[in-house]
């Protein structure tokens, strides 16, 4: 079944291009300008997940984030805003928030942020995911002398840390997608990561990149 997804956005070209990202992986059942009218929408068709934009009239996404949270905890959050500061992300996921994307994140990085939250996990965009672990990873373990990465693999996820995408990095590096993928696949297996996200900031913990 597909998610039921609210979106609470003030800009109405970007609450456009979520809809068209969306369309077909999940139901779009409303749309919201501020945060006000957001909350009385969200309370009504109780979304599987509402994707908030932090900085809404009426009512900020922080805010917004902590009613939804406390009144409906079957709601999932997914915060989406062009501003990519340590106090915004932080604020966000102490309100509760269940994933962090910017609107500069490529659309699938945004439909996977919603299934992840969905599912009951946690998706934070590789762009801030350093603003996460410097705040939150204080017991992490020191960075190993020797990388278990090859020079390539290492390339490659350099750039998914910077929310690049399998194709772009195909691009920028002149390799084949396949190959691309093949690199993921070897990465994720080094490091015993479990998506594209927590290999990022698993080798940012270790100093990998």
């Amino acid at each position: 079944m597909k998610a039921r997804v609210v979106i609470v956005e003030d800009h109405a070209l970007t609450r456009a291009g979520l809809r068209t990202s969306l369309a077909g992986e999940t139901d779009v059942v409303g749309e919201a300008p501020d945060g006000i009218l957001g909350l009385e929408l969200i309370r009504k068709e109780r979304p599987d997940v509402a994707i908030i934009d932090i900085g809404l009239p009426g009512m900020d996404g922080v805010a917004l984030t902590q009613r939804v949270r406390a009144e409906l905890p079957l709601t999932h959050v997914v915060i989406l805003t062009m501003i990519d500061l340590e106090e915004e992300v932080i604020a966000a996921l102490a309100a509760g928030a269940d994933a962090y994307c910017l609107k500069s994140s490529e659309p699938e990085r945004i439909v996977e942020a919603v299934r992840i939250a969905r599912e009951g996990g946690a998706y934070f965009d590789p762009k801030i995911a350093h603003i996460v672990l410097a705040r939150f990873g204080s017991g992490a373990q020191p960075p190993a002398p020797v990388s278990p990465l090859t020079r390539r693999e290492t390339e490659v996820l350099a750039l998914i840390a910077d929310g690049v995408g399998n194709s772009q990095i195909a691009e920028r590096l002149h390799i084949g997608l396949g190959t691309v993928k093949g690199h993921v696949r070897d990465i994720l297996e080094k490091l015993a990561a479990s998506d594209r996200t927590h290999a990022a900031v698993v080798a940012l913990r270790k100093g990998y990149i």
